[in-house]
């Protein structure tokens, strides 16, 4: 880490960017020094999601005079700085940067977040040479993406034999296979991240794709991990085998077609790689132009002078609009379902150079921004998107707390819409925020439909003609390309792959397009097979999809440990485990936004059933992750070795 300079005034230029909360944390921290966070300073819980916490320019003032003076004292006073605080200084420092108390509950949570020594407390505590030398034992991981390159580091870290298989030809997943104009990420880098692999360098605050599959080949590579992984092969089938206690798989490689064998399976899959046409329109794929997915994004394509429909507004459509919007001549956006948008001013902005000047100099402060960003995404939304039977809930909003959210979304809408009554009404939704996937903007979007070479429509679609798209109200929307933002097959968990459990058992008819596991890792009758970003793990208004992976992978580690220290072959979740913690999800499920209202959603499956979404806080899921329960499964002893 580069040393603070001599002159003040360098510190000075960079404390104009630094977040003040987070930095006063970090100086305290390395300081020794907790008398900077003074009542005055500390964040308001109600303003927590603000720049600064709202600081006033009177407190932003006072707050940077304090951080000089401290950052003074590190740069001049090196005998024993920077300071390891006690475990208590480091939790008064925590509840200040919260702006409330913090339970003994979250304390080690938020510990293991702060990583003040690094890796240590996430890292794997055990190795296989140590607990099973002589036992033969090897892992495939399916998925060389975000999922995939964490279970391979982390099992590398433990010494357990693994290989990867993808499909493609390079790691990155979803990073890899989305390139269409404008994608990047919707959480702020420096949460969105391994914890293992943090940056301060980011470029920008929410990175474009190409930042972010950059940044997993290069982990992949730093973890010396890329040897260990098998590209342009797909692994068609894996079929259990009770006698053996083994995985066998059938692969579709450079080599043609092979079997293998595993102890294990984790699927690292994910769920937003398998693009969702919208066949139920009439006449789709009569369209006689250039026609493609915003995920398989033909760049052979030439936009520019072009008449351009975009048939969607989800996540991705709403990120490729704005940026298409310059080049072509026209461009109709269908929309069926006004989407939220979630104001985020920073959202594509490059990061403030004081700010990475002071992550690159100040010991720790990266530490301490992470976590507040993590405290601010991770549980200060979930009770906007609880059900109060007593509010009464609607088709509106579903609380007092959820309604507010309401009207300053709306505003919002309304200040981007500038006294545009025809548009105003077009975009503002009919359905509780948090019922959908929030659209994270700067304003971009909305000004991109104020635009008069750009029209937002509004009509059903009726049918794709050969030369362009008609609306429910005959008009024949004449266009040359047509482009699919029609969003993910994401309730279709581990296709197109056939998954064979025990007697025979096929996983998908098994789950007939209703996918349920405990944890959202293990499923009964299939044993020592483990899901990554599987059923009921994604987040809506929590923290970080990386972060849950991470729980999940840490979950899968131990279960593997497990097996080896008690010498058993197998473990398969019970039944009635599973059935009863799939009861709780649901139950409470249908007491969030998502759940209880009507609108469409990739959230449910073709029950109706939410599969996708955690309906608890964080500390619930990395409480539940911590280490497998051996009541939970039924343990199979090690089949004994045959005589030679």
């Amino acid at each position: 880490m580069p040393p603070l300079p001599a002159d003040d005034a360098e510190i000075i230029n960079a404390l104009s960017d630094g977040e003040m909360p987070a930095l006063l944390a970090a100086v305290a921290h390395v300081t020794g020094d907790s008398s900077i966070l003074t009542a005055d300073l500390r964040p308001d819980l109600a303003k927590l999601r603000e720049p600064n916490a709202g600081y006033t320019e009177a407190q932003l003032t006072a707050a940077r005079e304090s951080c000089l003076r401290g950052l003074r004292k590190l740069r001049d006073q090196q005998d024993g700085l920077p300071v390891r605080p006690s475990d208590e200084d480091v939790r008064t420092i925590m509840e200040w940067l919260a702006g409330t108390e913090i339970s003994e509950r979250y304390i080690p949570l938020l510990a293991e977040e702060l990583s003040i020594d690094g890796d240590q407390l996430r890292a794997p505590q055990w190795e296989k040479a140590a607990l099973a030398p002589d036992r033969p034992f090897k892992v495939v991981i399916i998925g060389a993406g975000m999922s995939g390159i964490a279970a391979a580091h982390r099992l590398d870290q433990a010494g357990v034999e693994f290989v990867v298989y993808d499909k493609n030809g390079d790691v990155g997943g979803t990073w890899l296979e989305n390139s269409y104009p404008g994608c990047r990420v919707d959480i702020q880098n420096h949460m969105y991240s391994y914890s293992f692999a943090q940056r301060t360098d980011w470029p920008m605050y929410h990175s474009p794709r190409d930042v972010l599959a950059n940044y997993f080949r290069d982990c992949a590579e730093q973890f010396g991990l890329m040897d260990r992984i098998h590209f342009h092969t797909e692994v068609s089938s894996a079929t259990w085998h009770d006698a053996s206690q083994m995985w066998r798989l059938a692969l579709n490689g450079p080599n043609g077609v092979e079997e293998i064998e595993a102890n294990a399976v984790i699927s690292a899959v994910g769920q937003l790689n398998r693009p969702k046409l919208p066949s139920e329109i009439a006449g789709f794929g009569q369209f006689e132009g250039p026609a493609f997915h915003t995920a398989r994004w033909d760049h052979s394509v030439d936009l520019t002078g072009k008449r351009v429909a975009v048939i969607g507004t989800g996540a991705s459509a709403c990120q490729v609009i704005p940026i298409i919007a310059k080049e072509v001549a026209h461009l109709t956006v269908f929309q069926r379902t006004a989407p939220w948008q979630l104001p985020a001013p920073n959202y594509s902005l490059d990061v403030a150079k004081g700010l990475t000047w002071l992550f690159e100099r100040v010991p720790f402060y990266a530490q301490w921004y992470r976590l507040w960003l993590f405290w601010r995404g991770a549980e200060l939304m979930m009770p906007l998107a609880i059900v109060d039977p007593d509010f009464p809930p609607t088709e509106r909003s579903v609380s007092a707390p959820n309604e507010e959210m309401r009207a300053l979304l709306t505003m919002f809408l309304q200040m981007m819409t500038d006294g545009d009554p025809e548009l105003f009404a077009k975009v503002v939704p009919d359905y509780p925020p948090f019922s959908k996937r929030f659209v994270v903007d700067d304003g971009g979007l909305l000004l991109t439909y104020r635009q008069p070479h750009v029209n937002l429509e509004t009509s059903d679609i009726a049918g794709i003609e050969p030369t362009g798209v008609r609306t429910a109200d005959g008009t024949l929307h004449e266009i040359d390309v047509l482009i699919y933002g029609t969003g993910f097959q994401a309730a279709d968990f581990l296709m197109p792959m056939k998954v064979i459990g025990r007697e025979g058992l096929s996983l998908h008819d098994h789950w007939d397009g209703d996918a349920r596991a405990y944890i959202g890792v293990t499923i009964p009758g299939f044993p020592n097979l483990f899901t990554l970003y599987g059923p009921n793990t994604n987040i809506v208004v929590n923290g970080s999809i990386i972060y849950y992976s991470e729980c999940e992978v840490h979950y899968v580690v131990e279960c593997l440990r497990l097996l080896l220290v008690e010498a058993k072959s197998s473990l398969d979740c019970r039944v009635d485990v599973h059935d009863a913690y799939n009861e709780k999800i649901d139950a409470a499920n249908r007491l969030r936004t998502w759940g209880f209202s009507g609108v469409r959603s990739w959230y449910k499956n073709k029950t109706g059933r939410t599969a996708q979404n955690w309906p608890f806080s964080v500390l619930e899921y990395w409480e539940l992750t911590r280490s497998p329960n051996p009541d939970d499964y039924l343990l199979t002893d090690l089949v004994p070795t045959p005589i030679a």
